[in-house]
């Protein structure tokens, strides 16, 4: 089993910026993939970005493109999901999920994750 814990959500002014994080313990997989989704109230969950291990490859959805930024550090077992210029319409739950890399990994997939974190709530006031 696999565990995810996000954390740094918040309720931020329009413009701002934070850093959502992912802390996984567990079970340890030589090729994972760890992607963010996020879902804003009365809408679906959408693919916001991923990582890919132990490449580090990145892969974003394009759209929201540009103001994401998502990184990685191994050795803390930790994903980043940097935020800049926030908007009100990124207010959503976030998460964090993550799936072990057998052949193929299609991020933006939500289905083909094993393993999701409980969500940090972002909420970006105008």
């Amino acid at each position: 089993q696999v565990q995810l814990v996000e954390s740094g959500g918040g309720l931020v002014q329009a413009g701002g910026s934070l850093r959502l994080s992912c802390a996984a313990s567990g079970r340890t997989f030589r090729a994972f993939g760890m992607g963010w989704f996020r879902q804003a109230p009365e809408k679906e969950r959408e693919f916001v970005a991923a990582i890919s291990w132990p490449e580090g490859t990145t892969l974003y959805a394009d759209s929201p493109k540009g103001r994401f930024i998502i990184s990685g550090d191994n050795a803390k077992n930790t994903v980043y999901l940097q935020i800049n210029s926030l908007k009100p319409e990124d207010t959503a739950v976030y998460y964090c999920a993550a799936v072990e890399i057998r052949t193929h990994y299609y991020p933006a997939d939500a289905g083909l994750y094993d393993y999701w974190g409980q969500g940090a709530q972002v909420t970006v006031s105008s």
